[in-house]
């Protein structure tokens, strides 16, 4: 699967792809001309321009999928940080020692969600804060229902229950989220047309030489865009990660740890 190579990997073979499709166009062009010199066009230029304009277009349609999906992952921690700051209000409507209990639970809860983002992509790591979450989650539900059920205090509960399935529900966007990428069909299309389009590139020069100023400015705009859009699509684990987004579940920790001295 894709998703699991490196980004770098990819582009550095990618890079080296599209230079040798290039020169191997360049040859093929050369031995043609010489098997059949009579019969030479001078050019490939409405195949050239509809490949590399399909190019553009999947690089276009890629790169917005992958920053938009970024900006999602984004949008969720800071959703999910907002909804738990909110239940962890809640619990200050709750007469002691009930809500130093609560309090406890969430900054236990807090700390599995924080240990769910630093796994980054060790996926037992990720099973693992998950199953935590999940069972911290679960004890604080059952703690609100308890209440409300021995004491009849139904106005908390109110007040508390649909606070914490707002929780669950930003924890379950966020998974779904996580394991939302790019299909590799999608990449493998790209990964072909550029090295086709390369190909072609080189076929249709007329001139016969490599210019590698113009060869060296293509690969690498080419290679530079596919390695951002990789980027985007793998925030756990690239350059451009959600660590500013994730900052307010860290800071609502910090808060949960003073308000327990």
């Amino acid at each position: 699967m894709l998703y699991y190579v490196p980004a770098l990997l990819i582009a550095v073979l990618l890079f080296v792809g599209i230079n040798l499709l290039y020169m191997v166009g360049l040859r093929v062009r050369e031995r043609r001309s010489k098997r059949f010199p009579l019969g030479e066009s001078g050019g490939m230029g409405p195949l050239e321009g509809a490949l590399l304009g399909l190019l553009s277009l999947l690089l276009a349609f890629t790169f917005s999928q992958a920053a938009s999906d970024y900006g999602t992952e984004r949008d969720l921690l800071v959703a999910e940080a907002n909804a738990i700051r909110a239940a962890v209000g809640r619990a200050d409507l709750y007469p002691e020692p009930l809500r130093t209990l609560f309090r406890n639970d969430f900054k236990e809860f807090v700390a599995a969600r924080i240990a769910y983002y630093e796994a980054g992509t060790d996926e037992l790591r990720i099973h693992t804060a998950l199953e935590e979450s999940d069972r911290q989650s679960a004890r604080i539900w059952q703690r609100a229902v308890m209440h409300a059920q021995q004491s009849g205090d139904v106005l908390r509960a109110a007040q508390m229950l649909p606070a914490i399935t707002s929780v669950m529900d930003a924890g379950s966007r966020r998974e779904e989220a996580r394991i939302r990428y790019l299909p590799d069909p999608i990449l493998w299309l790209l990964f072909l047309l550029c090295l086709i389009g390369s190909f072609i590139v080189g076929y249709a020069n007329t001139t016969r030489r490599i210019d590698w100023m113009i060869l060296t400015s293509y690969s690498l705009m080419t290679v530079m865009t596919i390695y951002v859009i990789l980027d985007l699509d793998r925030p756990r684990r690239g350059i451009m990660r959600t660590a500013v987004a994730q900052e307010n579940i860290r800071s609502l920790m910090n808060a949960l740890e003073e308000d327990g001295k």
